[in-house]
């Protein structure tokens, strides 16, 4: 499904359920491959934040500014819920893995408010900490640890998902604790501090192990993943292999074909440009970027970073070397290929607040009529369907 759009023009949200597709604020439930709509909702305020439960049954509709959250059902349409955080506030709402509980945070991370909607029972969490994740769960969803902040010192709680009951609680002995992340297994819960130190804890006990290689030379670590089958956790540094350079075979196509809504079977991607790898011979001479060292935090060193399924191999993408992926074999802990991507191509959607959307690329230029009544004031590009969802909605005043 798709959630759609709206009554006045505003921020435009879209989200993908694990089954399909969503958007905000009149909501409208439309099925992704006809657009046709399945369910509208009318929420009591401008909506600032939309997100399935896991199983995609209900949706939540969190509007911040008046501290309220409003979950509708997909099968139950009369059904619908609303929590009221009152004067506490609220800065961030999220489901639980079960997908029956809502936990809000409250102003100035006071505290987590964990809502049921089975039994309509409330349970209060304190001392959450404003960090970049500080509430992960483990695979199976059986527990949550949450970073805490308390006399000028960090912590980690581990709950129990069932019942919310506090499981353990620890000190990290981090100097300004940035984030929490299981393992898969969840066993081990990794610890990043904001000065170079990852850390490995037991869910049990406290630090297990101690910083994994902290060197100035490298930077604030700003990525890291957890093998899904080993326990190693890495954190990003840089005897070539194979080098493969991507070439066109022919020219990239314009946009003259492209339909709204495209059809399923038929539908065309914007980036359909025939293309195909070739080994580079030795030495290779990689694009590289300057990173701009006179500004705070410059983009550089390892960015972005994804393991194989069977964790045999490890993806790293290098801010300084953009179109280029590493692959690194784990087993030999060694480099195996690397991947150089033709550079973009530059394509631009444009709304106007009209009825139609306009498309440009080096290639060609084309308008869309998007059906519907209403106006285009924002837009969202889909991953299924490799198309364009905009938010269509009525000016006001």
């Amino acid at each position: 499904f798709v959630l759609g759009w709206l009554v006045v023009p505003c921020k435009g949200l879209c989200c993908f359920s694990p089954t399909a597709s969503c958007v905000q604020y009149r909501l409208v439930v439309r099925d992704v491959s006809t657009l046709q709509i399945r369910q509208l909702y009318t929420c009591l305020d401008q909506i600032q934040h939309i997100e399935w439960s896991a199983d995609s049954l209900f949706i939540l509709c969190a509007m911040y500014r008046r501290g309220l959250v409003q979950v509708w059902s997909l099968e139950q349409p009369e059904w619908h819920c609303k929590i009221d955080e009152g004067s506490a506030g609220l800065v961030a709402s999220c489901w639980s893995p079960d997908g029956r509980h809502i936990l809000n945070t409250t102003e100035f991370h006071l505290r987590i408010t964990v809502w049921s909607l089975c039994t309509k029972s409330v349970s209060y969490i304190k001392y959450p900490k404003a960090c970049q994740q500080g509430v992960t769960f483990t695979r199976d969803g059986r527990y949550m640890a949450l970073a805490e902040r308390r006399d000028c010192k960090d912590y980690v709680s581990i709950f129990v998902c069932s019942d919310w009951q506090l499981l353990r609680h620890f000190d990290t002995d981090t100097q300004d604790l940035a984030g929490i992340e299981w393992a898969p297994n969840g066993c081990v819960l990794a610890v990043w501090d904001t000065c170079l130190e990852v850390r490995s804890v037991p869910s049990d006990s406290p630090l297990l192990r101690a910083p994994t290689s902290a060197c100035p030379a490298l930077g604030h670590p700003h990525s890291s993943s957890w093998v899904s089958a080993l326990s190693l956790l890495p954190g990003g540094r840089v005897v070539f292999q194979v080098v493969y350079k991507e070439a066109e075979k022919g020219p990239p196509l314009g946009l003259g074909r492209l339909s709204f809504p495209p059809p399923l079977p038929l539908a065309v991607p914007l980036s359909a440009s025939e293309s195909k790898y070739e080994i580079a011979s030795m030495p290779v001479s990689l694009q590289t970027l300057k990173p701009a060292t006179d500004r705070a935090n410059p983009r550089m060193g390892v960015g972005m970073l994804a393991f194989s399924a069977d964790s045999y191999f490890l993806a790293t993408r290098n801010d300084n070397v953009p179109n280029t992926v590493w692959v690194w074999n784990i087993q030999k802990l060694r480099l195996f290929v690397v991947l150089e991507q033709l550079a973009p191509q530059p394509r631009l959607a444009i709304c106007t607040g009209g009825s139609k959307v306009y498309l440009w690329s080096p290639a060609s230029c084309v308008s869309v009529q998007v059906p519907g009544e209403g106006e285009c004031i924002r837009w969202a590009w889909t991953v299924i369907l490799q198309a364009l969802i905009p938010a269509c909605g009525h000016k006001t005043g």
